[in-house]
């Protein structure tokens, strides 16, 4: 059973540890998860619903109290899942959709002012993006290894994106307006 991207990021957040869906969020937020997978704070408990019913994850019914919580678990399957699909992940490379491509393939519609100022825009957004990811990375020192990963290699995409654009932004504006 393959799991979706978002599937498998909430499994492994509960295999490091069981948790409650606030907890989740805590989680997801904190480490800026969403920075490079689309899970939404109202499809969390959607995702442990999911999980439950395919017996990868467990929660045993908490006390009767107004303030309980459900804790979910890693099954064995759950453990064994999450693995397989993050050595997937790991090992295959896999076509990844990108935004700037298409609109690079258009390039042809675009006067070179009009390109060179994108490439500007889209370089001020990839600094301020990598100075977020660097707060992010120290506010949460010491890393666990997963987390650590995550941020060295978010940072090395956005380096090399910025490395890109800023030999980009200088463009001959041989097509002028």
């Amino acid at each position: 059973m393959e799991l979706t991207p978002s599937e498998l990021v909430v499994l492994g957040l509960i295999v490091e540890r069981p948790q409650h869906g606030y907890d989740l969020e805590q989680v997801i937020e904190r480490r800026g998860i969403r920075q490079w997978t689309e899970i939404g704070f109202s499809s969390i408990y959607y995702l442990l619903a999911k999980l439950e019913r395919r017996g990868l994850v467990h929660a045993p019914e908490p006390p009767a109290t107004a303030r309980s919580r459900r804790v979910y678990h890693a099954t064995a399957a759950g453990r064994e899942a999450a693995a397989r699909g993050a050595l997937a992940l790991i090992a295959e490379l896999r076509p990844v959709p990108h935004p700037l491509l298409v609109g690079v393939s258009n390039l042809s519609l675009l006067s070179g002012r009009e390109y060179a100022r994108a490439l500007r825009d889209r370089l001020a957004q990839v600094d301020a993006r990598i100075a977020a990811v660097r707060a992010a990375q120290s506010a949460q020192a010491p890393l666990a290894p997963p987390a650590r990963e995550v941020f060295s290699y978010s940072l090395s995409l956005l380096e090399a994106e910025r490395s890109w654009l800023a030999s980009r932004v200088q463009v001959p504006d041989d097509r002028q307006d």
